[in-house]
């Protein structure tokens, strides 16, 4: 799981490991926030209504939602298994809120804080983003606001990553990804198939 709060390049981090490492997968989390500019269905998030949001909440098909920004957020539970039974490894981009659900319910995920280096740098970031129109500052100005709360929350991450320099909060994010390859209890099949081949 990787968080951070808006605008911290946690995205733009996720998007790029994805690139370098095989055997990795991004769930597609449901939104009813409209898409950005960049954005697509399917691929970023699944854009949805707040009927279809409630209907499938209703039916219990969401491992974790929230309200960010007031805007519903949610993992179905069925997009996790089926990366994982595909033999990948789960890449979820999620909130604070997300994160602490996730974590509860899914023992050995491993956590991941993405931190911008300093309050302005978030804000050059998010002004840069979200433009210089007025009426994006008050949106700009309640981002900040969650920030400091989200940034409260790093001590209950596995890592913490600052992105301070974008390729070397890269190569961090992908040490810790193939270090967690290399657990143990990652490799126990392959370790024992070893030891067999000794007997």
């Amino acid at each position: 799981m990787l968080s951070a709060p808006s605008g911290a390049g946690k995205t733009t981090l996720a998007e790029s490991l994805l690139e370098r490492l095989d055997g990795i997968e991004r769930t597609v989390s449901w939104t009813t926030r409209a898409p950005r500019a960049d954005e697509v269905d399917g691929i970023d998030y699944r854009f949805v209504t707040s009927e279809e949001f409630e209907e499938h909440a209703a039916a219990g098909g969401f491992l974790e939602r929230a309200v960010v920004h007031g805007h519903r957020y949610g993992t179905p539970g069925a997009e996790i298994e089926r990366i994982l039974e595909s033999g990948n490894d789960a890449l979820l981009v999620i909130d604070v809120q997300g994160a602490e659900a996730i974590r509860s319910r899914l023992a050995g995920a491993v956590t991941i804080f993405v931190l911008p280096p300093s309050r302005q740098v978030l804000e050059d970031r998010l002004d840069s983003r979200d433009g210089a129109d007025p009426a994006h500052q008050e949106t700009i100005r309640r981002r900040l606001g969650v920030a400091a709360d989200e940034i409260a929350h790093w001590v209950k991450y596995d890592y913490v990553v600052i992105n301070d320099d974008f390729d070397q909060a890269l190569r961090e994010l992908e040490a810790i990804v193939i270090a967690e390859r290399c657990r143990g209890r990652q490799q126990t099949p392959a370790a024992d198939g070893i030891l067999e081949s000794f007997r």
